[in-house]
């Protein structure tokens, strides 16, 4: 056997797997040592919450799923934590105690009245307001007031962070602080009836809301007592608040002065003296500043230190071999440092830096680039390329240069503007996508809990919030995969603030990338956001807009997740509306009538064939109002039925149907005749008889075709042949002067063929009134078919008397035109529609007489 390849024998194990082992390589034990073998596959991270009654699945692959809660699977009541558990929960949202020696306390100097009378209105149940400058030292003030007031409330003293929160974040960060309920976050009416039985004294840090926002704040909480520590431009509160205002401000000379010697830690020189004066008329007495000038001040006296004066008293320790290299030793020009300018004193923080290690240097340049969120210590080391450079946060904050913000630090205040001035922002774009990257990769992996995510919300939203205004430069995709691990870790682990955040700015960046698939899981994601917080119509847009680019991309399981989310929505909206039935004197659709080609449809005037109406008892055919008639309210009945049904509507059709073609046979007769170049003084047409010679000229205005329809005041020109239920017949009048029409024993208005009070069929600008020609029992004939003798002896008309035409038999219809073609053409097509409607009311009202149509249009 060749020694150099020896198998398992040689080292006690067999490779047939006799002895229980597959003799594959075991995995090292060692956790940052390489592994070779068969890599594990990456669990995806599925987390299921409770939202109110709703079950929200965290899916970070096609998308959170939302429904409702199966029953038995309905979260524990919240329970109140118990002090000791307080205690821990404050402990955990603290930020982390820096590397390095620990830095100085520092005493509360001058802050003494301030104190007891914070402590005396909260103790009586009184909200403040903390007012001062950014670096008078309010957070000083708020931690030595909270110390103090431990035993005041039943439910103790919470500590929140106000900056970048909306009210909403605030008040569950409340209800977080006091109740305990894993993986459960209340709907806001529960949340709401829950923090309103809280009673704690609560101190928020830089407050970021005002006005209406603080108004409703308060009122949530009617039984806790707020301490608030605000910005002076911050807007006030309304008058019902009744929160009380504090102004804090500057420190005096001498105070200033003997906070400066705790910092230097040694007794000042009568230059220094001088200096920090000047120093503290110009800052008007901000603790701040004399904090940051004290460390001007040693790292002074540092640099005007021989190390080498200590080495007989082997001051120095030997220097491990991966520790940073050592300074070089000043020289005799070096050891006189002068003091700090006046301006050098009041912004120090460009000085300061400069004499900080390169690790410290370059995390602030990671800080500038996030906007002044300071990344935690132990990311530190993989951004900066430095395993020591956690120290770089105990460098940074014992200079002054950070203060602390919730579970993590921040830039001080004017600390920011400062190095972007000094030229820390120049390279803020490539810091920022080299921590975008790395916060992409670190939380995606398995170990990271959301609890862990969610203490770097503010630096994560932050750096994607540098990457957008940078797109033209290729920043938007490092923006979006960020974006895309982190959102569904806020989600699980409930800083839904945060959540929004990540979520509206990686939907830009996707955009201006040009990224669809990601757009449309942002748009899903930002659905199911607006759902689970009762935003029902933001919901139904987002998951549309989701569904829709999901359908184009061809994406069947994020689209499947969108619907259901969806009809959730729908579901919880009241879903569609059910449609409600026409009522009687309701506009009733038509039944369709398929025209002849070429034959307008404006020559067919007039309401349609076939009507519904819902009624109980005696149904009556009523037809619909045309679209410019008003419509009169009708009552609402129930239990309608159809009037035309089944076999007797449809004979009712095939005879309407029959008559149409007859009538329309019948108008292009008339404009064939009428259009005859033969018989070109011949003006009267008909289809049975001719007329007669002497009345082809007699230049009847009555004759004439009418712009509009005639008024119905009883004229003869404008009366109708009665119905069939009345007992008079038409009569032409001989008299010079018109008579009145005759009146229909059963209510008819005279000139119309319907009863009074029913629904008109005639429109403003159309054609003629209908007119309901009689029955051929009841018709008499007048003018052209009258005998000779009587043409003679009647007296020609004068143009204020007009000739009635009768219908002989139908369908052969007999019309006098005195006019040209158009209105002969106009009078047969008002004839046919009049017709039409006859025949559709004589078949409803009596549909067994006879199977012939024609017959039963007769």
């Amino acid at each position: 056997m060749d020694p150099t390849h020896q198998g398992p024998e040689e080292y006690g194990r067999h490779s047939d797997g006799a002895d229980g082992s597959d003799g594959r390589r075991r995995p090292s034990r060692e956790s940052g040592s390489a592994d070779f073998g068969q890599p594990t596959p990456q669990q995806v991270r599925i987390v299921q919450l409770t939202v109110g009654d709703l079950l929200l699945t965290v899916n970070p692959v096609d998308g959170s799923e939302v429904e409702t809660c199966p029953p038995g699977s309905q979260p524990d009541a919240p329970v109140r934590r118990t002090p000791a558990e307080r205690a821990d929960h404050e402990r955990a949202g603290a930020p982390p105690v820096p590397a390095g020696p620990p830095a100085p306390q520092l005493p509360l100097l001058e802050r003494h009245q301030e104190n007891e009378r914070l402590v005396g209105l909260l103790a009586r149940g009184r909200s403040v307001r903390l007012t001062g400058q950014a670096g008078s030292g309010r957070t000083a003030l708020l931690d030595a007031v909270a110390a103090d007031c431990t035993d005041l409330a039943p439910d103790g003293v919470v500590r929140l962070n106000g900056h970048r929160r909306t009210t909403a974040d605030l008040l569950y960060g409340l209800f977080d602080a006091v109740h305990r309920s894993p993986l459960h976050r209340p709907d806001p009416q529960e949340m709401l009836a829950l923090v309103r039985s809280i009673g704690a004294v609560v101190v928020i840090d830089d407050l970021e809301i005002g006005g209406a926002a603080l108004d409703e704040l308060l009122e949530a909480t009617p039984e806790c007592a707020f301490l608030l520590g605000t910005a002076p431009d911050l807007t006030a509160p309304g008058i019902d608040a009744h929160l009380e205002e504090v102004l804090l401000a500057g420190l005096g000379r001498s105070a200033s002065l003997e906070l400066l010697e705790k910092v230097v830690e040694r007794p000042l020189t009568e230059d220094e003296r001088n200096w920090a004066g000047d120093l503290w008329f110009e800052s008007e007495g901000l603790p701040l500043r004399f904090v940051q000038a004290g460390s001007l001040l040693r790292q002074r006296d540092r640099l005007n230190t021989d190390p080498e004066a200590f080495d007989e008293y082997d001051y120095f320790e030997p220097r491990p071999g991966d520790a940073p290299p050592v300074p070089e030793a000043p020289t005799a020009e070096t050891l006189d440092v002068p003091l700090p300018s006046l301006g050098e004193g009041a912004a120090p923080a460009v000085l300061l830096a400069s004499r900080l290690s390169e690790a410290a240097r370059e995390t602030l340049r990671f800080t500038v680039a996030l906007g002044g969120e300071v990344p935690h210590q132990a990311h530190l080391p993989a951004l900066v390329g430095d395993t020591h450079a956690d120290a770089a946060l105990g460098e940074l904050a014992g200079c002054g240069l950070l203060s602390p913000a919730g579970p993590r630090y921040r830039l001080a205040a004017g600390v920011l503007a400062q190095l972007e001035a000094g030229g820390y922002a120049e390279s803020a774009a490539t810091h920022a996508r080299t921590a975008a990257q790395h916060y992409a990769w670190w939380v995606s992996h398995p170990s990271v809990t959301p609890q862990r995510a969610v203490a770097e919300a503010d630096a994560i939203v932050a750096a994607m919030g540098r990457l957008i205004p940078d797109a033209e430069a290729g920043q938007a995709s490092a923006a979006v995969l960020l974006a895309r691990s982190a959102a569904p870790a806020l989600a699980a682990g409930i800083a839904w603030g945060a959540w929004e955040k990540a979520l509206r700015a990686g939907q830009e960046a996707a955009r201006i990338a040009g990224e669809v698939a990601e757009e449309a899981y942002f748009h899903h994601e930002l659905g199911i956001l607006a759902l689970c917080s009762g935003n029902l119509d933001r919901a139904r847009t987002e998951l549309e807009t989701s569904i829709s680019m999901r359908g184009a991309l061809a994406d069947k399981s994020g689209a499947v997740a969108g619907r259901r989310a969806l009809a959730l929505v729908a579901d919880r909206s009241g879903g569609l509306e059910t449609p409600v039935r026409s009522q009687v004197g309701d506009e009733v659709p038509a039944v369709r009538q398929d025209l002849l080609p070429g034959t307008p449809s404006a020559a067919f005037p007039g309401p349609p064939l076939f009507a519904r109406q819902t009624v109980e008892e005696d149904p009556t055919l009523i037809s619909s109002l045309p679209a410019t008639a008003p419509r009169s309210p009708a009552p609402k009945t129930g239990g309608g039925r159809a009037v035309l049904g089944g076999a007797r509507r449809n004979l009712a059709a095939a005879g309407a149907g029959a008559l149409l073609i007859a009538v329309l046979g019948t108008v292009v007769t008339l404009g064939l005749t009428a259009g005859d170049p033969e018989e070109p003084g011949s003006r009267n047409v008909t289809t049975e008889q001719s007329s007669p010679e002497d009345a082809t000229d007699d230049g009847s205005p009555a004759d004439e075709p009418d712009d509009g329809p005639a008024p119905d005041d009883g004229a003869p020109g404008n009366e109708a042949p009665t119905t069939p239920g009345s007992s008079e017949s038409a009569t032409p009048t001989t008299s010079g002067s018109p008579s009145p029409g005759p009146s229909s024993p059963d209510g008819s208005s005279p000139g119309t063929g319907e009863p009074s009070g029913g629904p008109s069929s005639s429109t403003s600008g159309g054609p003629s009134p209908t007119k309901t020609p009689p029955k051929p029992s009841q018709s008499t004939s007048t003018g052209p078919s009258a005998t000779p003798s009587e043409s003679e002896s009647e007296p020609e008309p004068t143009p204020s008397e007009t000739t009635p035409t009768e219908t002989p038999d139908p369908p052969a219809t007999s019309s006098s035109a005195s006019g040209p073609t158009e209105s002969a053409t106009a009078t047969a097509t008002a004839t046919a529609t009049a017709t039409a409607t006859a025949t559709a009311t004589a078949s409803a009202d009596a549909p067994a007489e006879s199977d012939d149509p024609t017959e039963a249009a007769a």
